[in-house]
């Protein structure tokens, strides 16, 4: 599987239920990540597992591998009222919550984490930003992808924050592509 296959929600069904139920992050065990999102997609539920492709290199070769890009995370929509069936899922260790209750993920925020890994523009963790300019991409394969613009050895890259997991994102982005948002 690709890494663009592996970073965006598969289209499952549910009869009545899919898309009703916002997203919720999910703690895993740590190297569960794919384990976890295969076995939630396969249980029939909205997985959404974030990664990026990452050479690493041993003494003897150099691979390239797919990572995630919130290690210990992935993002999952269901009914809050009924989370047994995830967190009994392998690997899971809990859905991020305030107290008992579980924390939905900001839409916008998965919306324009699913338009970047979608686009195919090299993407890698970074550090969290939270304050700064905020814009809107408006042309090329991150339209609608919403972030804060920063500039890394002459290149300009959008940063994607989720908030509640207090992580983020940045992909490449010509600067042409963005407006100012407010």
């Amino acid at each position: 599987m690709t890494p663009s296959e592996r970073c965006h929600p598969l289209p499952v069904v549910l009869p009545g239920l899919s898309g009703l139920h916002p997203w919720y992050a999910i703690r895993v065990k740590p190297h569960f990540e794919f384990v976890a999102s295969e076995t939630l997609r396969a249980m029939g539920y909205d997985e959404f597992l974030p990664a990026f492709r990452s050479r690493r290199s041993w003494s003897d070769r150099v691979k390239e591998l797919d990572m995630p890009l919130f290690p210990g995370y992935l993002f999952s929509r269901f009914d809050k009222r009924d989370p047994y069936r995830v967190l009994n899922s392998p690997g899971v260790v809990h859905v991020v919550s305030a107290g008992r209750e579980p924390v939905p993920v900001d839409p916008g925020e998965i919306q324009s984490l699913q338009t970047i890994c979608r686009s195919g523009v090299p993407a890698e963790p970074w550090p969290f930003l939270e304050a700064g300019r905020r814009v809107v991409v408006e042309h090329g394969p991150l339209t609608g992808a919403e972030g804060i613009v920063v500039r890394l050895k002459g290149s300009c890259r959008l940063v994607a924050s989720l908030s509640i997991l207090q992580r983020s994102v940045a992909a490449e982005i010509d600067r042409e592509w963005i407006r100012p948002i407010g």
